[in-house]
């Protein structure tokens, strides 16, 4: 009995034991989805954050030490955060290898949310993980320092690599870890290798045969002919019909025995080759099948209409025709004595040189009168054209001008100035048919030609314009009428004005319209730009823009801004994929010739960029100046300004300085100005709009509901852009020092210099040169030269920063 109860004692103790079981953690499926959510989530918030860093790591590399301040901004598309994180895993961690880190936890996440096998998501992250550190080891190899491509891990285990085994050492190295990967993930052998090449070996070979090979001909079994059989019998059927009569024709069979061939021909493809001639043809017309993208695009202007700019301004108002001037004496009025008196003077003038006149026409203009007259034959043209002087010291006029021969007629054209010209007044260009009825891309009505016809042009295809003259004969109201036009009939959302005004004192009225129709950079507190160096960044402003636009329109696969908008109004765009509404941008400089006196190639660089490549994408400019000398407007700058205006000049020089011709030094002032597009010379009297009417129009609009702010440039941020300079020593960037050695050795005290040798991101170096100038080693921003060095050497500047410190 003792022995029964000591057995049941130890079986007591045994299965306490065997019913220990340790503590797992199991998850609902709510939980696995959160969980799994979580992780995706993560993995392509990761995934954004490399690839934003691949675009935007080097402008973010210099506040990355101001990290987690929420003042500071950063380009990286997932902020402060996805800017540090990125840095990490990619710059201190395995470079560009690191997406496959985010494409790990993103898969997990998938793994979790949908229960599936963990045992394969294991195998994921060791060969992910692998692969990750050999590709870093891969892209490692190619850099020169640390940098995005292998990360601080590649290029220090190369380092390591290298001075063991070398270069030639680490790329076998690399190779037998591939060879590895390969024969362990796939399976791979050396017989399937063998095999590999034997079937491409003997697949090139049966593409040779193919080749050589002559087709055969098809055997056609059946009671139809061949297309062989077909060919032979009707090159004998002319001659059977030949040889039979009508009527034996409808009786007898037709032969079929051609020298030694038989060809068994039924009666049924005879039939259907005598009535094919009467049947019908149905044809079935199938649309052109078209794409995925236009579907949707044409499904979005089925349900919402076609995209429209003005929306956000759907209820603005263009100002009205009252708040034009209206003169007067507008009227044309004919002075029949003047006229009779005038061609009295012309014929007595040209019989006295012993020129006669056939016939004499007079048309009358606001401020000149075009006399054409027909010479008699065998005159010479050139002999009236030396006349000019003689005419006008008859006629007692102010300025004659000669046209010898007029373009398009035959007849030579004597231009004398009214007695008493009328005013050409805006309202009047604006109010006629011609101007309102215009389809053009941005018209402008410039005032009336001598027949008193409305002159409208289209600056988009001028491209770009010209105004010169002397002092005081009508530039500045020539550059209202331009503006007046377009505010008169492009809406806010179509065009935009950059305004320079050296004279501050010209355009100050459009200020009232700064977030209608006007544009300028980020930062700039006027719209209306009168420095001389914000000219410069808005210059270079426009550049950046421009070609932003044109990679807009080769991602849209369109030559011109034109194109482009229609596209983008039928919903072909994407928005999301950087596409939007692209208004005209016109460029107005009042006086260039103060901007190339004051800043030189800085201005002519970008101008003449501008000027050879903005058009397409719908920047425009329009640039007045007293007098564009060589020195002023240069070649490159002139010959893509093929429409230009003169006023009056006082000399011949400066009219063909101008217009390549005389003429502008025979005009009368007063808004008398010559026109030109490349071709002939047009004389026009420009209307007049006062001041107050542009106040008036300018108050009108700024009084409407507008954008929330003006039209922003893209920024640009010259060397002199850092205007608060760092005093603090703590301040500093970490490079401070080095690149001040780096300035007092090369004594270059530059930007770019810092730039290339501490492989610096722009604004990076731009502050540490503002930190160099604020510590007295570099001297104050003198423009497009380098900065003057005040520290001669390396002992002096120890002993400068020892004394800062102190």
């Amino acid at each position: 009995m003792a022995k029964k109860t000591a057995k049941k004692k130890t079986t007591t103790k045994a299965k306490p034991k065997a019913k220990v079981k340790r503590p797992t953690f199991t998850m609902t499926s709510q939980q696995k989805l959160v969980l799994g959510s979580f992780f995706i989530i993560t993995g392509l918030l990761l995934f954004i954050s490399f690839l934003s860093f691949v675009f935007t790591g080097k402008e973010d590399q210099s506040v990355l030490t101001n990290f987690p301040e929420r003042s500071t901004e950063y380009k990286n598309w997932a902020s402060q955060l996805g800017a540090w994180v990125s840095e990490f895993f990619i710059t201190k961690g395995f470079g560009l290898s690191s997406f496959i880190f985010s494409g790990l936890i993103t898969l997990s996440g998938v793994y979790i949310a949908f229960s599936l096998t963990k045992a394969k998501l294991r195998k994921h992250w060791i060969w992910g993980t692998l692969i990750m550190i050999w590709l870093s080891i891969l892209l490692g190899f190619f850099t020169h320092k640390f940098d995005m491509l292998g990360g601080t891990i590649g290029y220090e285990m190369n380092l390591f690599f290298q001075d063991y085994i070398g270069k030639i050492g680490t790329i076998l190295l690399l190779l037998f870890g591939f060879v590895t990967y390969l024969a362990i993930r796939f399976k791979v052998t050396g017989e399937s290798l063998v095999n590999f090449f034997k079937r491409t070996k003997q697949n090139l070979k049966d593409d040779f045969k193919s080749d050589e090979t002559p087709p055969q001909p098809a055997v056609n079994i059946d009671n139809s002919l061949t297309e062989e059989a077909e060919a032979i019998k009707s090159a004998f059927e002319v001659p059977l019909k030949n040889t039979e009569t009508p009527k034996s024709k409808k009786n007898s069979k037709p032969k079929e025995t051609v020298e030694g061939i038989t060809m068994e021909v039924s009666e049924k493809p005879k039939e259907e080759t005598v009535e094919t001639p009467e049947l019908q043809v149905e044809v079935e017309t199938v649309e052109e099948e078209k794409s995925e993208t236009d579907n949707l695009a044409d499904k979005l202007v089925e349900d919402f209409g076609l995209f429209d700019p003005t929306l956000e301004l759907n209820k603005y108002q263009f100002p009205p025709l009252d708040l034009l001037k209206k003169y007067p004496n507008e009227g044309i009025s004919i002075d029949q004595d003047e006229l009779e008196e005038n061609k009295n003077k012309i014929v007595e003038t040209l019989n006295n040189y012993k020129i006669g006149i056939s016939s004499i026409k007079a048309t009358i203009g606001p401020t000149v009168t075009l006399y054409e007259i027909v010479p008699d034959a065998g005159v010479r043209i050139s002999k009236i054209k030396n006349l000019e002087d003689d005419i006008a010291l008859s006629l007692a006029a102010l300025g004659i001008r000669i046209i010898a021969p007029i373009p398009g007629k035959g007849t030579i054209g004597i231009e004398v100035p009214n007695k008493n010209s009328t005013i050409v007044s805006m309202r009047s260009v604006i109010a006629s048919q011609k101007f309102q009825k215009s389809e053009m891309q941005l018209p402008i009505a410039f005032g009336k030609t001598i027949s008193n016809e409305t002159f409208v042009v289209d600056l988009a295809k001028m491209p770009h314009l010209l105004m010169a003259g002397a002092t005081g004969q009508g530039k500045s109201v020539g550059l209202n009428a331009v503006l007046t036009s377009l505010l008169y009939k492009k809406h806010p959302a179509e065009v935009k004005f950059v305004l320079v005004d050296p004279k501050k004192v010209e355009l100050t009225l459009f200020n009232k319209i700064e977030r209608h129709y006007l544009a300028k950079l980020p930062d700039s507190e006027e719209a209306i730009i009168t420095d001389n160096t914000k000219v410069i960044n808005t210059l270079n402003s426009l550049c950046i823009e421009m070609d932003n636009r044109y990679e807009m329109l080769k991602n849209a696969f369109c030559r011109n801004i034109a194109e482009y908008n229609a596209k983008f109004k039928a919903r072909k765009l994407n928005p999301n994929d950087g596409h939007a509404f692209l208004p005209y941008i016109v460029l107005v400089v009042d006086e260039f010739a103060d901007l190339i006196m004051t800043a030189g190639k800085e201005v002519e660089t970008p101008i003449a960029r501008l000027a050879q490549l903005a058009r397409a994408i719908g920047i425009h400019l329009i640039i007045a100046t007293q007098r564009p000398s060589v020195n002023v407007i240069t070649g490159i700058i002139k010959a893509n300004f093929p429409a230009r205006i003169a006023f009056r000049v006082t000399s011949k020089i400066d009219s063909r300085t101008i217009l390549d011709g005389s003429g502008a030094d025979q005009l009368i002032g007063r808004g008398d100005m010559l026109y030109t597009q490349g071709n002939e010379l047009i004389r026009i009297q420009c209307a007049f709009v006062d001041t107050p009417e542009v106040e008036k129009i300018t108050e009108f609009i700024g009084s409407q509901k507008a954008y929330p702010d003006a039209h922003l440039l893209p920024e640009y941020v010259g060397e002199e852009g850092g205007t608060n300079l760092d005093v603090d020593i703590s301040d500093r960037d970490k490079l401070f020092r080095e690149a001040a050695e780096i300035i007092v050795t090369s004594q270059q005290g530059s930007a770019s210099l810092l730039q290339r040798k501490l492989k610096l991101g722009y604004n990076r170096a731009g502050r540490i040169i503002d930190q160099l100038e604020a510590a007295g080693i570099v001297g104050s921003f003198e423009g497009s030269k380098a900065r003057q060095v005040l520290v001669p050497d390396l002992v002096a500047l120890d002993q400068l920063l020892e004394n800062e410190q102190q």
